[in-house]
C-alpha cells in the first residue's frame, strides 16, 4: 500500500487507505502515524467544514471496530487528533501550488514525520492527561 518510507505515493494507494479506514478493514499494524496524517489530509481536502467531525468519528469508529479501547493510556485522543488536524490544515493553507494528492501526501508525511512534535507544545503530563485525551486542551509550552 505504501512505499518503504511509509509514504502513500499515488492517488490509488491513498484511496485504498481511505476505503480500508472507512470500512474498518485497515490492519491495525498499518494504522500508524503516516496513515493518520494521510487520513487527515484526505478529509481536509474533501470534506471542508465537516472534516473535523468526519475524522473524529472515523477514528473512533475504526478503533471500536478493531478493539482499541479508550483508556487513560490508549485509544482515541482528542487533543492529539485536533493538533494534527491543525498542522495539516496549516500546511494546506500555505501551499500555493495545486499539487496532486500523492504529492501533497508525501509532503505532509515528510513535514510531519516526527510523531513527537506535540511535545514541543505540550508537557508530557498535560498531553497524557485524561482531560487532553477526552477534550481539546490548549498547549502549555508553546503556542500553536
Amino acid at each position: 500500500m505504501s512505499d518503504e518510507t511509509g509514504n502513500y505515493q499515488t492517488e490509488a494507494e491513498i484511496k485504498s487507505l481511505i476505503a480500508a479506514f472507512k470500512n474498518c478493514t485497515l490492519p491495525r499494524c498499518e494504522w500508524n502515524h503516516t496513515a493518520h496524517l494521510i487520513v487527515v489530509l484526505w478529509y481536509l481536502i474533501h470534506y471542508d467544514k465537516e472534516a473535523i467531525n468526519c475524522i473524529r468519528q472515523g477514528i473512533q469508529r475504526y478503533n471500536t471496530a478493531i478493539g482499541i479501547k479508550n483508556t487513560k493510556d490508549g485509544g482515541y485522543h482528542e487533543t492529539l487528533t485536533l493538533f494534527w488536524i491543525r498542522m495539516v490544515s496549516d500546511y494546506l493553507s500555505v501551499t500555493k501550488e495545486k499539487n496532486s494528492i500523492g504529492e501533497m501526501a508525501i509532503a505532509v508525511s515528510r513535514t510531519y514525520d516526527d510523531k513527537y512534535l506535540p511535545f514541543q507544545y505540550y508537557s508530557r503530563d498535560l498531553l497524557m492527561s485524561w482531560e487532553a485525551r477526552t477534550n481539546w486542551v490548549e498547549p502549555d509550552l508553546n503556542l500553536i
